[in-house]
């Protein structure tokens, strides 16, 4: 049946029965990117040199031992392998039954090749990576043809510093090693792992603490030390937050932050001391980019006369974002209520979100009514496909905008 369903998929017809909503939502997303479902799933491989550099970079380099204990042995008893890849699905790690890593090197699922979907269809890692949630993807399920005698499951890896998606955690195997609690497992392990690097990151904002107390101390005016991805050490003389936006390529120096306004910034040893600027500045922000072109990456940018900054969004923060920048003069609590609920009661919800914005956008959001401020270019990039605009959301705004041509 997932044989017969494919197959009609590919020649445009009504297949007889519905494939699971993440496959199918696959299969459209590659057949729009033009891959041949007869093709070989070899792509080019990184050097070795490459792979060891990425292996270094990468924080699951650090978790990779609880892995293999958690994951890499059952694998190997269960006839499988277990693959990490890197944001881009480039394998870094794998390991398991040794038969069936002689089998993947046949299919070129071996250190250093791209398992990304434009590159092999759908399979496991490459549409966990898509849609930035477990998936798995058996047999006929898989886009390409030569991947019909496997059966994956993969779950994704964030970073809990800064929610940033930094990997995927497979299992794969031969056909016939398919069960159904092997995503349950791979996303337990991938939790697993996220929890190990937190407990990691909490003992680095302890060392930060001990280093920045006495500096704190000894200064006047506002002032906060955090570590390098924002989260908070210490503060003085103003309301402590748990986390900092910072710019990606944050210097020492003059720096414009959407959340304080112009600030100093000093490092220190694992993270920042940053003193805000008590003056009035006339480094205001000019420009807003809203970057709706990737759901899977949702992202705003500032860009002021001193640099820029940009954060991730979350779905509900975007809907509010893309519904003010449709309405440049703005829009009451109840008007955006009808926007994103199509319920003009429930304001309660949208001031609490535009709040939680404000904490992080203060400089270039207004109020009474809640729009861009005065004199923000409000620059909007929409998804290459209306259809994909904000994919999952049900926010009448945004249904009314995929639905027109």
């Amino acid at each position: 049946m997932l044989h017969r369903a494919r197959e009609a998929r590919l020649e445009g017809e009504r297949p007889p029965v519905a494939p699971r909503a993440e496959i199918g939502a696959s299969w459209d997303r590659v057949l729009r990117s033009g891959i041949d479902p007869e093709q070989t799933t070899q792509s080019v491989l990184l050097e070795s040199d490459e792979i060891e550099h990425r292996r270094r970079s990468s924080a699951l380099g650090e978790v990779m031992p609880l892995l293999s204990d958690g994951l890499g042995s059952i694998a190997d008893s269960a006839r499988q392998i277990m693959v990490v890849t890197d944001v881009e699905g480039r394998v870094l790690w794998r390991q398991g039954n040794p038969g069936v890593l002689r089998q993947a090197d046949g299919i070129c699922l071996e250190e250093g090749a791209s398992w990304a979907e434009a590159i092999t269809g759908t399979n496991a890692i490459g549409t966990a990576l898509a849609s930035r949630a477990p998936v798995q993807v058996h047999s006929s399920e898989h886009f390409v043809r030569t991947l019909h005698s496997w059966t994956c499951a993969a779950a994704p890896v964030r970073d809990p510093r800064d929610g940033r998606l930094i990997g995927i955690v497979d299992v794969s195997g031969p056909a016939s090693t398919f069960h159904p609690m092997t995503l349950a497992l791979v996303g337990s392990v991938a939790r697993l792992a996220e929890s190990e690097i937190r407990n990691r990151h909490l003992l680095a904002i302890d060392r930060l603490r001990s280093v920045a107390a006495p500096l704190l101390a000894r200064l006047g005016g506002r002032a906060l030390a955090v570590d390098r991805h924002g989260w908070l050490a210490g503060v003085t003389g103003m309301p402590p937050v748990s986390r900092l936006p910072l710019p990606k390529s944050l210097q020492a120096g003059p720096v414009w932050l959407p959340s304080l306004g112009m600030c100093r910034v000093e490092p220190l040893s694992g993270g920042w001391l940053i003193q805000v600027a008590d003056e009035p500045s006339d480094a205001a922000p000019r420009r807003v980019v809203l970057d709706l072109s990737r759901p899977a990456c949702l992202a705003v940018s500032v860009k002021g006369p001193v640099g820029s900054s940009t954060q991730r969004l979350s779905p509900r923060h975007a809907e509010l974002l893309y519904a003010l920048a449709l309405h440049p003069e703005g829009r009451t609590a109840s008007e955006l209520a009808e926007d994103l609920f199509g319920d003009a009661t429930r304001t309660v919800t949208v001031r609490a979100e535009i709040s939680r914005l404000r904490r992080h956008m203060a400089e270039v959001l207004a109020h009474r009514p809640y729009r861009f401020g005065e004199g923000v270019e409000v620059e909007m990039i929409p998804p290459e496909h209306p259809g994909d605009l904000l994919p999952r959301s049900t926010a009448p705004v945004v249904v009314r905008a995929r639905t027109t041509v």
